[in-house]
């Protein structure tokens, strides 16, 4: 029962016995029953007067405890005259402009943080408490190809390919290095903080390929400088030598020139082919900038078959074109191009070996081109490597060709992927957008 229903009971039955005393008097003591009727009537006034100010605190207490309940903190009371009253009034006032302050603060927080989150070059991944993603930022979904609302509600270890296995293995402030197709390299970093009192967890993506290649390439620039000064000065002057011997071979017996003059012409010969293998090493470090023009790839991908083609029927290899007859001008450098596709194409032809198919096809809308073969399909262990420079599959590779490749595709901005598909063929695919 509520104080205010207990308080008007309490009023009434006094005011029944009081008309009931009245009562009595009216037939035995008429003046006590008048001085009694006025003594009722002021009683009934007083009741009145202290309901109103003993009702009307616990009125605005309730009004104000709905307002809180219902987050609307911009209600507030005006001073009645009373001082008890006017002093709860005043609390609540200021307790409300507190509430309001807080939540203002609070809101404008929230927002700088969530544009900050959504800014970020760096991916980020927010979990609820079920441990399952519950937002993602744009570089997050870009980084592991999904759009952010379909990540929602996955769990990190469920993600396609290299991502669930790396995050699976994720502990706390214990940063994971990620590589995937050998080229897109990622640091993963598990973090947690508190919501309500309970602990949650976020990972944070880094990506790392432009700084690692930038730190690779001074590393072996100064490498292959350092050999082809040393090889090509040795390379010289044993040359020269070599030929200075060859104006002695008349004076030699004339069953001896031949032996003397085939070991000399081996000799330089064999010192040319380590200058030409010293020479494709150097031009990793020598590439030039792109000098972009437009250019129809379909011309390139079909001279690049034609080239390749007296190799190709020597291995038994078929060439399966599937281009647009229409030209697909993409602004490039039309030779460093044709040199790219080249070393992707001869990549395909040795990966057959003997026997096999090449698939070459374009598109006008997007604009893009795949190079596939049905050769081994690749493993995870060569897949991480591929575009790592002098790693090769072949036991006398020089592993540079790939690389080469890296370096032209990336210097035009375009994305391009090596891998394994469904089919089970391999492909190399480029996206000139």
């Amino acid at each position: 029962m509520s104080l205010r229903v207990q308080f008007l009971l309490f009023v009434t039955i006094i005011h029944v016995v009081l008309i009931a005393v009245a009562a009595q008097l009216r037939t035995t003591n008429v003046p006590l029953f008048l001085g009694s009727e006025v003594l009722l009537l002021l009683s009934i006034v007083l009741t009145a007067q202290l309901y109103r100010g003993f009702v009307r605190p616990f009125q605005l207490i309730a009004a104000g405890t709905a307002a809180i309940q219902a987050q609307d903190f911009s209600m507030k009371f005006v001073p009645v005259g009373q001082r008890e009253m006017d002093q709860l009034i005043g609390t609540y006032n200021q307790m409300i402009d507190a509430l309001r302050r807080e939540r203002v603060s609070q809101h404008e927080k929230s927002v700088l943080l969530e544009r900050l989150i959504q800014a970020s070059p760096a991916g980020i991944l927010i979990l609820d408490f079920d441990g399952r993603i519950e937002s993602a930022n744009a570089a997050a979904a870009r980084f592991i190809g999904q759009p952010a609302a379909a990540l929602a509600g996955q769990l990190p270890a469920a993600l396609p390919g290299a991502w669930g296995p790396a995050l699976a293995a994720l502990t706390d402030s214990q940063p994971q290095a990620l590589r995937l197709s050998g080229l897109a390299t990622y640091r993963a970093t598990a973090a947690h903080f508190l919501d309500r009192g309970f602990t949650r967890h976020f990972v944070v993506l880094e990506e790392l390929t432009q700084e690692l290649i930038k730190q690779e390439k001074q590393a072996y620039e100064q490498l292959i400088r350092m050999m082809a000064h040393e090889i090509n000065n040795s390379i010289g002057a044993i040359n020269s030598i070599l030929h200075s011997f060859q104006h002695y071979a008349p004076q030699l017996a004339p069953a001896d020139q031949p032996d003397f003059t085939e070991a000399l012409d081996v000799s330089m010969a064999r010192n040319t082919q380590l200058a030409n293998f010293i020479g494709s090493f150097a031009q990793l470090v020598r590439l030039p900038p792109p000098a972009p023009q437009p250019t129809n790839v379909c011309a390139l991908l079909r001279a690049t078959a034609r080239l390749l083609q007296p190799q190709s029927a020597e291995r038994r290899i078929q060439w399966h074109l599937d281009l647009p007859d229409e030209p697909l001008l993409v602004c490039l450098d039309a030779q460093q191009l044709e040199q790219a596709l080249l070393n992707v194409a001869k990549n395909a032809l040795e990966a057959i070996g003997q026997d096999g198919n090449i698939w070459v096809s374009a598109t006008l809308s997007p604009p893009t081109l795949t190079i596939e073969n049905d050769g081994p399909a690749l493993t995870p262990e060569v897949r991480q490597r591929l575009f790592t420079p002098f790693f090769s599959t072949k036991r006398d590779g020089q592993g540079i060709g790939l690389t080469l490749v890296r370096d032209v595709l990336l210097a035009h901005g375009f994305s391009f992927r090596l891998d394994t598909n469904a089919d089970g063929r391999t492909g190399f695919s480029i996206d000139f957008k």
